[in-house]
Order: C-alpha cells, then structure tokens, then sequence
C-alpha cells in the first residue's frame, strides 16, 4: 500500500487527504490543530461556482487612487510593510493585465467549474447536507456605475462560461432578502454557488469522513519534516511518523515551509478579519457590499462580517479598520444587532503572483508534493485540486491539463 503525509487541515489538506485515501493509500493528516480551524474557519463560506476568474489586482487610476488614499475598504496595507511585499505584489500586477489574465482565467476555470461536483459526493458521504445551501448569493450595489459596470461583467461571465444568474431591482432584492432594510440599486444574484453555515464545521465533516475511511489525523509539528531514507517524516505527538510521499497543504505557510527543500515560492498573502453579530433577521445568502468591500453571510453563530484583504505579514498586529467600517455600512442595510465576540478573529489567505495555486510533485525533492496557494478560494478549490493532485501522484492523468500549475514556474 502507498503511504503518505499530508501536512495541513484545512479544506485543500483535508480534501487530499480523503482523496488519496479514497483510491488506496494509508494516509496520515498532520496538523498543529485540528480540521478546519485555520482559514478555512474563517471565510464567508461560499463555494464560488462563479468565480471562474481569479481575483485581479486593480489596474485603473481610479481604483490604484481609491487603495493609495484608504478611500477603498477592499484593501488595506500599511507603507512601512510595503518593501515586504514588493516584489510579490508587482509580479500580481503584472500578471493582472487584461491579455495575461485571460490566460490565467482559462486554466483557472478548468477547476472552478468543477467545483460543486467535487464537493457533492463528500458532503453527501459526510452527512453534511444540513451545513450546506443551494441558493446562491448576492452582491449588492449602491452606486449606479458600479451597478451598470457590473452587469456588463456578469453577461460576460455568462456568455463565457455558462454561469446563471438573475438581475434584481431595488424591491426584488428586498423581497428576497427580507431582513434587509436597504436594497441598494439592485443587486446581482448568482445562483450556482453553494453557502455553508459554518465552513469550519464542513471541513471537520469532511475530516471526520476521512477518519471512517480509514485515515489517520494526528497533531504534529509540520515543520519538522524531514528526509527519512526514500521518505519522508514528520514529528507528532505520538511520536515520529513516516511515508513514501509528503504533501503540502499548508496554505500560507507552505512557502516558508518548502525554501529547505530549494523552492522559492513568492507569496502575496492577505489577511482577512471576520466577526459575528446577533442580528433578529437572518440573512437568506450571502450579501456582498460592493461599495464598502465585505460581504454579510448568515452563519450559525450570527451574520457574519467577512472583510477584504489586508496586505500584512504574519507577525504584524491586527488592524480592524476594514471590520469597522464594514460594520458601520452593514449598519445601513441591516438592523446588525450586537456583536458576538468580544475578539475578531484573523486569517490569512495564500495567494500566489500568477493567481494560479501550486498543484504537483517538486522538481528538486522525490516524494514531495504539493497543493497551496488558492488565494480567496481554497474553500472552493480543495475537493477539485485534490482529485487533480491525487490522480497524479497515483500515474493518471488528470481531468485537465495541469501544466500551468506545476511548481517549476516558480
């Protein structure tokens, strides 16, 4: 029987995990917590069936100006930590540019739109379909360009890709979302994406499904592995446990992890923030403010505010401006209710210069693989990119052609 290590429990780490074990192998998942408690815990919980294009850095004088003046809440960084991310965030620039990011977008696509299909079975296995909405989600405009521009990019997602959607005026966004008190200028509903309630919640599922098939989770320390003769070894609190294969799924610190083993991986890494509130409605889906940067998604433990990217390093203290004033503007569309928490909590996301996430074997160390780098959507991503890794470290091929995401690009 093949043997391998998974390091990383989150959605992509358990994903893999479950997927090598579904065609045979003795799987061990390693992590310092348990499944589902890092960022997969914390984003806004939809399955982006939609978002068959990846997150573009800003390119016009008028967005770059909103960011540099603050007026934009979708990003926050701070100029001191700028030279940190310098050479990273130049090499997403450059890869935003229109031409370049359609190429991008064609390889991207290829596993978005494979996305709810790859989560189907697991969640029905896991007996997680009470975690789980079908309805879509929303996103909410309060200015009337935005709206417009809007619309024309969701008829181009749709003649492109084939991806359903439904315009809502004013009172139809608040027929369909009725603990909203403010509608906006309508609002754009996409309807093949998939909520949870609690993504945390899903991924543990998951995790626990992976344990009745066989698998192994064990809490360890990921940056002890270590060559060990034709393998690899990884230290637990049971003690030292080895395999023929290692996997990194360790989202934002997969890049620190893997420089031992002779990979420079560039790394944008964005923090996110997220609270919740005891609103006495409850949201249908999903909402996303497009004129504030954060969406409101109705969560088991209240709505929930889901902020934008804060452009920060690992060790930097939280900023909670963006959360702040994203609670002020969820303040005018809804009656919010008080907070839950008396702490944020803060994750970050791992998103790579090309916008494409790490999939494959190393080209410097046999037995070492990898599976990171998602960006914003490694909830989404983690089923599908781990059926394409598991097919390949099994000799298959793979669904699609997974050359743009191997690890010698970088």
């Amino acid at each position: 029987m093949k043997t391998a290590i998974v390091l990383g429990a989150g959605m992509v780490g358990v994903s893999t995990a479950l997927a090598l074990r579904d065609r045979g192998w003795d799987v061990t998942l390693v992590d310092r917590k348990a499944p589902g408690q890092e960022t997969s815990f914390g984003n806004a919980g939809i399955i982006q069936a939609e978002a068959v294009e990846p997150y573009a850095m800003p390119r016009t004088l008028r967005e770059l100006f909103n960011i540099v003046t603050g007026r934009s809440n979708d990003v926050h960084y701070s100029w001191q930590e700028l030279p940190f991310h310098a050479r990273a965030l130049l090499r997403y620039w450059w890869h935003s540019e229109p031409s370049r990011h359609r190429r991008v977008a064609q390889s991207w696509a290829g596993l978005i739109r494979r996305a709810t299909d790859a989560h189907e079975p697991l969640i029905d296995r896991a007996g997680a379909d009470n975690l789980v909405r079908r309805s879509g989600w929303r996103v909410l405009y309060r200015n009337q360009a935005d709206l417009e521009a809007g619309m024309v990019e969701a008829e181009r997602i749709r003649s492109t890709y084939d991806v359903p959607y439904f315009l809502r005026s004013t009172d139809e966004t608040l027929l369909d979302e009725p603990a909203l008190t403010d509608g906006g200028l309508g609002s754009i509903h996409w309807t093949g994406s998939w909520t949870a309630s609690n993504p945390g919640a899903l991924v543990e599922a998951y995790g626990a499904l992976f344990a009745r098939a066989g698998g192994t989770f064990v809490h360890g320390k990921a940056e002890s592995l270590e060559r060990s003769g034709a393998g690899w070894s990884v230290e637990t609190e049971g003690g030292k446990v080895g395999a023929e294969a290692a996997v990194v799924c360790l989202g934002p610190w997969s890049s620190d992890l893997l420089m031992p083993f002779g990979h420079r991986f560039s790394m944008v890494r964005k923090r996110g923030y997220h609270a919740h509130y005891r609103s006495p409605l409850s949201l249908q889906a999903p909402v996303l403010d497009t004129a504030n940067g954060y969406v409101m998604a109705p969560m088991a433990a209240g709505t929930r505010i889901t902020t934008g990217a804060h452009v920060a390093r690992f060790d930097a203290a939280p900023v909670y401006s963006q959360l702040e004033r994203a609670e002020r503007a969820a303040g005018e569309l809804i009656d919010l209710g008080p907070r839950v928490e008396d702490k944020p909590w803060q994750g970050t996301r791992p998103c790579m210069p090309d916008m494409l996430p790490v999939i494959g074997a190393s080209h410097y160390q046999k037995g070492l693989w990898m599976n990171f780098g998602h960006g914003h959507q490694g909830f989404t991503l983690g089923p599908v990119s781990a059926a394409m890794l598991a097919a390949m470290m099994d000799g298959d091929k793979p669904a699609i052609d997974m050359k743009p995401f191997r690890a010698e690009r970088y």
